[in-house]
């Protein structure tokens, strides 16, 4: 990995990789519940952009320091500020960093070990996977100080059935871990000590798995969901075209063919 990806450790944020391409990301400010404030944002920001400019980035984790996962955005912060020019900044830029993620080339899982609320809970829906604590909770009750949590709804419909979502943005109530599952919003759910192991599990899982099928896959996966049925069958088949043809699928079908393990899992 060339100088400009090396891992940038702050205060705010712990970035790790190791020799196999994981990044594993730390929000580190327990204190604050690690809210996302300016700096966080800032921070996580120029992690993803390194991140995605590693060719041998495999996958990345995000977990966080402390009792809490993330309680969303700063309230101190943006009630110092009352402008309409200044949030609709705030806002754009934690639409950014949390889109950054969704254009990663690498899948990124969630490592949620406590509370995640409102801008939290968004950062939840909108990693690829989630592991969680069996005693995390996650809401979106912005609305209990009265602002409708707009943003965090995007991943959130885009995880559950939209009753449910709209349930928690209305009522700003909370919902457990087990819940959580149940409504598609984390993967798995585990007691905290086993947090690792079952993160771990996953990032073994995909790391056997070709990189370039994974990062054609992950870019399909959420350009067609926003497609008519016929558009996304149109390019999902170019896709799978496309990487058929590709020297990892070809190898990958001959391996199975010849029944023996193909050569990029060796």
């Amino acid at each position: 990995m060339t100088d400009t990806t090396a891992p940038q450790t702050t205060e705010l944020l712990l970035h790790e990789r190791d020799a196999r391409g994981v990044h594993r990301l730390t929000l580190n400010s327990p204190a604050s519940f690690n809210t996302l404030s300016e700096a966080m944002l800032g921070a996580l920001q120029q992690a993803l952009n390194a991140i995605a400019q590693d060719e041998q980035a495999r996958v990345v984790v995000v977990g966080a320091a402390g009792k809490a996962f993330c309680a969303g955005h700063n309230l101190k912060e943006m009630r110092a500020q009352p402008e309409l020019a200044y949030y609709q900044k705030l806002f754009a830029q934690c639409s950014r960093m949390m889109l950054a993620i969704q254009k990663l080339p690498v899948p990124v899982i969630a490592r949620v070990q406590g509370l995640a609320t409102a801008a939290g809970c968004q950062l939840v829906a909108q990693c690829d996977l989630a592991v969680s604590s069996d005693s995390a909770t996650f809401g979106v009750n912005g609305i209990d100080v009265g602002l409708f949590c707009a943003t965090p709804s995007v991943p959130l419909v885009r995880n559950m059935h939209a009753k449910q979502a709209m349930e928690m943005l209305l009522t700003g109530g909370f919902i457990s871990a087990a819940e959580a599952q149940s409504r598609g919003l984390v993967n798995r759910v585990c007691a905290v000590a086993d947090l690792d192991a079952q993160v771990d599990d996953l990032v073994s899982a995909i790391l056997t798995k070709p990189r370039e099928a994974v990062r054609v896959g992950k870019a399909l996966f959420y350009q067609q969901r926003e497609m008519g049925i016929e558009a996304a069958y149109q390019l999902a088949g170019q896709t799978m075209a496309c990487n058929m043809v590709h020297e990892v699928a070809q190898e990958g079908v001959q391996a199975f063919i010849k029944k023996r393990a193909p050569s990029w899992r060796a």
